[in-house]
């Protein structure tokens, strides 16, 4: 082995000197973006390679986010091709294995030379390093050299040195944008009173920016959804958020009034107004006056009541059943459905004028599915309300059962997730469970959704995968495959271990 010269010590030296100074500065960037755009053109310069890319995931980011990633020296359609190849080429076994990938020509190597994206590119000399692990936050892909020739030994330390720098840089920011960015309704719950709203997703935050603009005006609302997406409770936020919070809050369920007796219910009557008017009724607009009525399921209202409401709005004013004289109505009215009230307007169900009086400011509320990153929050919520309500003892949910929430479809929106979970609660707590588990949420296998995979357990999968298939191809071989999956032999027996691997007799 040669020794190396004083001068070229010397060289390497003040080398690694400039790397950590370099490394030093980037732990003063406090954006993620930019902190990625400096630490690749770090490395790449360091390292003299010709094509670089960088990718960070996010175990905790929404379904359908991409990973945060940066190239340098790719076209657009190569990076489309190193990030297609991500789950099954060189990046996919340096993250499987946590372990540095270099070669000097992946068209060579027998590890990587029947990949298909190795082929289509005509891949030479590669230095692929995991950032962080257990498992890998990110990796970093080098692809080329400037000068001819593979990448050295001090290219991979420096690598190496750069991706456990890298990692918990990054990871902070990470963390720091997670909780910027996880509560989308944060300014409007300092703004508004929000009392009971569960969730922090951007379609929550839509529908109560609406609320925001419209509840200090003193104007008729009508709230449309899918029935249990939670409309009598955006219509508390109006109420409470708008000049007539101190007044009632009155709600009526048109659809579970009596035909015979909407009327009586809604406007009053005078004694003797009808057979069971034995005394003055107060009607519900009469018990709201100076604060606000909800009607709900406004499209069952039968069509003579429709009109008595619409002379309401109209003219602020009623009559009582039996009354000659107009009654002031001092009101604001919200109204809501889950029906399509122009199919309602063509079967002549809803008058055409009623509806164009209730839609000044049409809200729609979101369904759950639109909201799903809210479910694991409302469920908790839910879990720990029904241990109260039946006095049961105090349990959580466990990692499986938030995943099985968070799969199914819920068409009965919130409230059928809130009926699921203190169901399973009251299984939980009579089995003595110390957690709710997916089994509790649904005793029939056959309502369960499949769970998709955390990036924890699909590494977890590609490395049992990889290091059984390699076991097999070597015929249990330990040191064999140590070697060809570039490991130490003990690492290799403590993953046999961990994984639970046996050799088929």
């Amino acid at each position: 082995m040669l020794e190396e010269s004083p001068n070229a010590e010397l060289a390497r030296i003040r080398r690694e000197r400039d790397l950590y100074r370099r490394l030093l500065h980037l732990g003063e960037q406090n954006e993620l973006e930019p902190l990625l755009e400096q630490a690749l053109g770090l490395v790449v310069d360091v390292t003299s390679a010709r094509q670089g890319y960088l990718e960070l995931h996010d175990d905790e980011e929404r379904a359908g986010d991409p990973p945060l990633w940066i190239a340098h020296g790719f076209s657009a359609a190569q990076i489309e091709a190193v990030r297609s190849a991500i789950s099954r080429g060189i990046i996919a076994h340096a993250l499987a294995t946590g372990q540095t990938v270099v070669t000097p020509s992946a068209l060579l190597d027998p590890r990587f030379r029947d990949r298909d994206s190795v082929r289509a590119a005509r891949i030479e000399a590669v230095l692929c390093a995991p950032i962080g692990a257990d498992p890998p936050l990110g990796v970093l892909y080098l692809q080329g050299r400037e000068q001819a020739g593979p990448f050295s030994e001090e290219d991979r330390a420096n690598a190496e040195l750069f991706t456990r720098h890298l990692a918990p840089l990054a990871e902070r920011l990470l963390v720091r944008r997670r909780r910027e960015e996880a509560d989308a309704t944060r300014s409007l719950r300092q703004a508004l009173r929000l009392e009971g709203v569960i969730g922090c997703s951007a379609a929550l935050a839509a529908v109560l920016r609406q609320a925001a603009l419209l509840a200090p005006l003193d104007v008729n609302v009508l709230l449309t959804g899918e029935s249990g997406t939670g409309k009598s409770q955006l219509a508390r936020v109006i109420h409470d958020n708008g000049p007539r919070r101190g007044g009632p809050f009155i709600e009526v369920n048109c659809a579970a009034l009596p035909e015979t007796l909407v009327e009586s219910e809604l406007f009053g009557a005078l004694p003797g107004a009808h057979s069971t008017a034995v005394r003055r009724v107060e009607g519900k607009v009469a018990a709201a006056d100076r604060g606000t009525l909800v009607l709900d399921e406004i499209a069952e209202l039968p069509l003579p009541s429709q009109a008595k409401l619409l002379q309401l709005l109209q003219s602020r004013e009623y009559y009582p059943l039996g009354a000659a004289k107009p009654v002031q109505a001092d009101v604001r009215v919200i109204a809501a459905t889950n029906t399509d009230l122009h199919a309602a307007m063509t079967a002549r169900r809803f008058r055409e004028d009623l509806f164009y009086r209730l839609e000044v400011l049409p809200v729609r509320v979101p369904s759950l599915v639109e909201r799903r990153e809210d479910i694991p929050e409302l469920a908790t919520h839910f879990c720990a309300r029904a241990c109260e309500r039946h006095s049961l003892p105090r349990l959580t949910l466990s990692p499986g059962a938030v995943r099985a929430l968070h799969a199914a479809p819920w068409p009965g929106n919130v409230r059928q997730l809130a009926h699921a979970v203190e169901a399973a609660v009251i299984r939980a707590a009579g089995e003595g469970a110390e957690r709710v588990e997916a089994v509790h949420l649904f005793p029939d296998p056959a309502t369960v959704a499949p769970e998709p995979p955390t990036f924890q357990e699909a590494t977890r999968r590609f490395h049992t995968r990889l290091l059984r298939e390699t076991l097999e191809e070597n015929g249990w071989n330990v040191v064999e495959t140590a070697r060809r999956l570039d490991l130490a032999r003990s690492y290799v027996y403590s993953l046999i271990r961990a994984f639970g691997l046996e050799r088929q007799k």
